[in-house]
């Protein structure tokens, strides 16, 4: 059976992309992203952060590497990938990354508020559902 791998994300770079070359002259930019989700628990509103590192690859990357700075809000689609490799010293290592198919730059904070748009993220509960919808 085929199986299906597609990753979209919405969070705040944690750094400041880093921007390189391959051998051969293709662009890489990679970066961190993080992702945060707020929920009830009983009567106190949590908040959980996710830490995702980022890559991506051709012109899109330059424009990350340029145009995008540690803070920066962003929209990342692409898919999941795991990269495994081994130390010098023979320990086997791996690491989950997303690879960007398309980075979608957020408008800059106005206001120090919530974010693009003013709008507050929904709240959920420990289950996933919308607060408002408990009532």
């Amino acid at each position: 059976m085929a199986g299906f791998n597609k990753v979209i994300l919405m969070g705040n770079l944690t750094r400041n992309p880093e921007l390189r070359y391959t051998p051969s002259g293709t662009p890489v930019a990679s970066f961190g992203l993080a992702v945060s989700r707020r929920f009830k628990q009983g009567e106190d509103l949590k908040e959980e952060v996710c830490f995702v590192d980022i890559v991506v690859f051709g012109k899109q990357a330059e424009h990350c590497g340029q145009y995008l700075s540690k803070g920066n809000g962003a929209i990342v689609e692409g898919r999941l990938q795991q990269r495994r490799w081994e130390t010098e010293d023979g320990q086997k290592r791996s690491k989950h990354e997303v690879v960007a198919q398309t980075v979608t730059f957020m408008p800059k904070r106005q206001d120090g508020g919530a974010g693009a748009g003013g709008a507050e993220p929904p709240v959920h509960d420990e289950l996933g559902y919308d607060a408002d919808e408990q009532a």
